[in-house]
C-alpha cells in the first residue's frame, strides 16, 4: 500500500512535471499554469499602495519608483502617508538570499515583467528557479496569477481619505516602535560566523567510526556553492558551532554531472568540475579543522530533459513531463555513476562519504518513482533489483575511490515508504541502512486516529517500519542509522529550534537500545546550533547519562545554576503541550503554522487552495486534513495555552541566568513566545474561516442567536489576532531568525505583522457594519 505521504509527493511531482499544469508558452519560458485572476488586498486604497507596503525595507524606493513609473520622492511619499518611516532599511543581502520572500509576496501583485525587474532576473533564470529550487513553482500552487501592470498615479481624494486611516492604525497601534532600528534581516549570517570565545576542535580531527551525527546548514542557498565562493554554506563559524554540539558531519547537494567528467558516454558532463573540486578540496579541509566531515546527498543518475536522448535513445528510461531517466539497465550508465564517484573520492579523499536516496521526489532510476514497467528493458525486473543495483554502483564507485568513506543509504521512499525487507537483505555489507525513526508511528490527537507520514517531533519513535528495517539490516550485518529531526520539523519550520527537550530526549533515549551508528539530523531545515543538538550529543555518549540528568547539565550550561531548573520546567510544561499537535501530511504542509499572525484574514472566499509549504491563503478544508474544523482549532489552542506556563518559567530562568548567559537565554525566550503565538494563530484563523463561511452561506437560515454567536467570534478572533501580531512584530523586530527557513526563506517580514493589524481593523469596520445594517 502507498503511504498517503508518498502519494501526496507523488501527485505534486506529477504535476510539476505535467505540461498541463506548468506549460511553457512559445512566447515565454515562464510557467503559467490556469492564471487565475489575482487576491486584491481591499484595505488597501489601491494595488499601488500595497506594492510599495509590501516592498517597504525589503526593495529601496528608486527601484520600486523604476518599476511603477514614479519619482522616488513619489514613491516614498507614498509610504509616509500610510505611517511607514521615511527611511527604508533595506538588507543588502536581500536580493542573494530573500529572492524566494520577494518572489511570495509580489506574486499576486506583479506580472512576470516586472517581476523580474524587481529580482534582477532574466525570463531564464526565473524559470530555472520556480522548476529547480526545491519545487518553488509548486510551492506557488503551480499557477501565476493574471496582474496587471502596475502604474503609478496620484491618490485621489477617497485613496487620501483611507491611507490617513491606516496611518492612524499604524500610529495607534504602533506608536514609535515602527520607527525604531530593528535588527537586519539575514543578520543571523553575521551572527553564527563570529567565532565563540571559549572552543576546543575535538582532538585527532573527525573520526569515520565514531556514530556519525549530520545535519545541513542553516545559511546555505540554492544554486553553485562550488563554483561561487560567496554562496559558501558552511562559514568557520558554523562550522565551530556544529562542532561545539556535537555535530561531527555536514552535508551538501551534489549533482554527479557537474562534479565529473562524462566520459566516452557523456562529453557534455563536468563542465566546471575542476574548479568545483578544488573548492570541495578546501571546504572539506576547513571542515576537518572543527572534526566535521563533510558528505555528499546524491541522488543520481538525475533525469535529463528529452532532447538528451535525440541521439541516445537506447539509454533513456521511464519518461515523466519534459524529463526522462538515464535507464540503470544500460551498463554504460553504471560505468559513468561509478567511474564519476570514484573520480570525486579520489580527489577529495578527505570526504567523509555520500547520503544516497534511491527514490526521492527527483526522476533518477526508472523503479524512482515505481514506474519502471513503462521502460523497455527495466520492466522484466523488479524494482528490489533495480534499488540494490543502483547502491551497488554507488558503494562500488564510492570506495574504489577512497574505501574508507562512508556510504549512508536512505529507505525513504521504498515500495511508497512500505515494508522493504527484501531490498535489505540484498544490500552490499558495507553500507548504512538509513530510516526516519518516526515513520508509521501510530497516533491519535482529538480523538482522531492517524499515523504519522513525515518528520515529526511531537510524536516520539522510533515507529515501525524503522525498527524493523534496522531488524532486518542488523541480521544482513549492515550498519543502521537514522534520519531525525531534533529542532523543527514541518509542524513548525520558521522557528530555528523548539524548546520542547524532553520530547528530543525522550526520542534519544528510545533509540539507545538501537546502537545506531549514525543520525542524520535534520533535511533542509533543522541545521541550527541549539540546546536540542547538545542534549542529542550528550544521551549519545557511553556510557549514556539518564534524559533527567543530561536535560539539567544542557539546562546549567545555557541557563545557569539558579536559572536551570526553571529552564527544565519550561521544556517539560512546552513538550507535553507540543504533544497535541494535529500531525497530518496536509496540516503540516498546507495550514498557516508556517506564518503564524502573518497571514492575513480574507472578508470572502479567495477560491485560491492553499500550497505545499508556499501560501496558505483561508484554505480550511486544505489545511485541516483528517480532523474536523473544531478539533483543528482546539488542537492548537490546546499547545497555545499549555504553552504558556512554559513561558513564565523560562521568563524566570532567564531572569536568573547570569549576565554573560542572559542574551543567549533572552533569545530562547524570544524563540518560545513566537511558536506559542504561532500556534494561537492558527486556531484563531481556523476559527475565522469557520464563522465567516457559516454567515455567508445563503443556503443555512441561521437563526439570530447563531448570528449573533458567530459575529462575536470573528469579533474576538480579530482582537486576538492584533494582539498576537503586534507581539511577534516586536519579536521579530528584535530576533532576525524568526519567520525563516532555509530553503523557504522568510515566509514574513515585520511589516508583515503590521500589515496583519491594518487588515484586522478594516475587517473590523467591514463586520461591524454588516452587523448593524443586519440588526436595522
Amino acid at each position: 500500500m502507498r503511504s498517503r505521504t508518498f502519494q501526496f509527493l507523488s501527485r505534486i511531482c506529477a504535476l510539476f512535471l505535467s505540461g498541463s499544469v506548468c506549460c511553457f508558452p512559445e512566447e515565454s519560458v515562464l510557467p503559467h499554469g490556469n492564471a487565475p485572476a489575482a487576491i486584491v488586498s481591499q484595505y488597501f486604497p489601491s494595488r499601488v499602495h500595497e506594492f510599495v507596503w509590501r516592498n517597504w525595507n525589503a526593495v529601496g524606493p528608486a527601484k520600486l519608483a523604476k518599476i511603477i513609473g514614479a519619482t522616488e520622492q513619489e514613491v516614498t511619499e507614498l509610504a509616509v502617508s500610510m505611517g511607514l518611516p521615511r527611511e527604508a532599511n533595506v538588507p543588502p543581502q536581500m536580493l542573494q538570499r530573500g529572492y524566494v520572500t520577494l518572489i511570495r509576496r509580489n506574486w499576486h501583485l506583479l506580472p512576470y515583467a516586472q517581476l523580474l525587474q524587481l529580482l534582477d532576473m532574466t525570463p531564464e533564470r526565473l524559470a530555472v528557479m520556480l522548476r529547480e529550487e526545491d519545487f518553488l513553482w509548486i510551492k506557488l500552487g503551480s499557477l501565476k496569477p493574471a496582474c496587471e501592470p502596475l502604474r503609478y498615479q496620484a491618490p485621489d481624494e477617497a485613496a487620501r481619505a483611507r491611507v490617513d486611516e491606516i496611518r492612524r492604525v499604524v500610529e495607534q497601534d504602533f506608536g514609535d516602535e515602527i520607527r525604531l532600528p530593528a535588527e537586519p534581516r539575514f543578520d543571523f549570517v553575521r551572527q553564527i560566523n563570529e567565532p565563540l570565545l571559549s572552543y576546543s576542535p575535538p582532538p585527532g580531527g573527525p573520526d569515520r567510526k565514531s556514530v556519525q551525527r549530520i545535519v545541513y546548514s542553516y545559511v546555505a542557498l540554492y544554486g553553485d556553492p562550488l563554483l561561487n565562493p560567496e554562496l559558501n554554506p558552511y562559514p568557520d563559524g558554523l562550522l565551530q558551532r556544529l562542532s561545539s554540539v556535537g555535530i561531527n558531519g555536514v552535508w551538501m547537494q551534489a549533482v554527479l554531472r557537474d562534479l565529473a567528467p562524462g566520459g566516452e558516454a557523456f562529453p557534455e558532463f563536468g563542465e566546471g568540475h575542476e574548479q568545483r573540486l578544488a573548492s570541495l578540496r578546501a571546504m572539506v579541509e576547513r571542515a576537518a579543522k572543527y572534526g566535521v566531515y563533510v558528505y555528499l546527498y546524491i541522488n543520481e543518475p538525475r533525469a535529463m530533459p528529452l532532447a538528451f536522448f535525440k541521439d541516445r535513445p537506447d539509454i533513456g528510461g521511464v519518461t515523466e513531463g519534459q524529463l526522462q531517466t538515464l535507464c540503470t539497465s544500460q551498463p554504460a550508465v553504471r560505468q559513468w555513476m561509478g567511474d564519476a564517484l570514484a573520480h570525486v573520492f579520489r580527489e577529495v579523499p578527505g570526504l567523509g562519504g555520500v547520503y544516497t536516496i534511491t527514490a526521492s521526489e527527483n526522476l533518477t532510476n526508472c523503479a524512482s518513482h515505481g514506474g519502471w514497467a513503462s521502460c523497455p528493458r527495466c520492466k522484466e525486473r523488479s524494482d528490489a533489483d533495480i534499488l540494490v543495483e543502483v547502491v551497488g554502483v554507488i558503494e562500488e564507485g564510492v570506495h574504489r575511490g577512497n574505501p574508507e568513506a562512508n556510504v549512508l543509504v536512505s529507505d525513504w521512499g521504498w515500495r511508497g515508504h512500505g515494508d522493504a525487507p527484501d531490498i535489505i537483505a540484498r544490500l552490499p555489507q558495507s553500507v548504512y541502512l538509513m530510516s526516519v525513526s518516526e515513520w508509521h508511528l501510530p497516533i491519535e490527537r482529538g480523538g482522531v486516529a492517524s499515523t504519522v507520514g513525515e518528520y515529526s517531533i511531537s510524536a516520539v519513535g522510533p515507529g515501525p517500519r524503522s525498527q524493523g528495517h534496522w531488524k532486518a539490516a542488523r541480521e544482513k550485518g549492515l550498519r543502521i542509522g537514522t534520519e531525525i529531526q531534533f529542532n523543527n520539523t514541518c509542524e513548525i519550520a520558521s522557528i530555528p529550534y523548539l524548546p520542547v527537550l524532553d520530547l528530543i530526549g525522550e526520542h534519544c533515549a528510545n533509540l539507545q537500545p538501537m546502537k545506531l551508528d549514525a543520525m542524520l539530523i535534520g533535511w533542509t531545515m533543522g541545521g541550527y546550533p541549539s540546546p536540542n543538538f547538545q542534549l542529542a550529543e550528550r544521551m549519545s555518549r557511553t556510557p549514556a547519562p539518564t534524559m533527567e540528568a543530561a536535560l539539567d547539565e544542557v539546562a546549567r550550561e545555557r541557563f545557569g545554576p539558579e536559572g536551570a531548573p526553571h529552564a527544565h520546567k519550561a521544556w517539560t510544561l512546552m513538550s507535553e503541550a507540543f504533544r497535541e499537535y494535529p500531525f497530518h501530511i496536509s496540516v503540516v504542509y498546507t495550514s498557516p503554522v508556517q506564518w503564524g499572525a502573518a497571514n492575513p484574514l480574507y472578508p470572502e472566499k479567495t477560491g485560491y487552495s492553499a500550497t505545499m509549504w508556499g501560501i496558505p491563503y483561508d484554505h480550511l478544508d486544505g489545511w485541516r486534513g483528517p480532523y474536523p474544523p473544531d478539533v483543528f482549532a482546539s488542537q492548537f489552542e490546546k499547545i497555545a495555552t499549555g504553552w504558556q506556563p512554559g513561558i513564565v518559567e523560562l521568563q524566570s530562568a532567564v531572569d536568573k541566568a547570569p549576565p554573560e548567559l542572559r542574551g543567549e537565554a533572552q533569545r530562547d525566550l524570544w524563540l518560545a513566545k513566537a511558536a506559542s503565538i504561532h500556534f494561537q494563530s492558527v486556531a484563531n484563523q481556523a476559527r475565522f474561516v469557520a464563522a465567516r463561511d457559516a454567515l455567508a452561506d445563503q443556503s443555512a437560515a441561521l437563526p439570530s442567536e447563531e448570528t449573533q454567536r458567530l459575529r462575536a467570534e470573528i469579533a474576538r478572533v480579530l482582537e486576538s489576532e492584533i494582539a498576537l501580531a503586534r507581539e511577534l512584530y516586536t519579536l521579530a523586530r528584535e530576533d532576525s531568525r524568526i519567520g525563516f527557513e532555509p530553503s523557504c526563506q522568510y515566509f514574513y517580514l515585520p511589516l508583515d505583522l503590521v500589515e496583519k493589524v491594518v487588515n484586522c481593523r478594516w475587517l473590523q469596520e467591514r463586520f461591524g457594519d454588516e452587523a448593524a445594517t443586519a440588526n436595522r
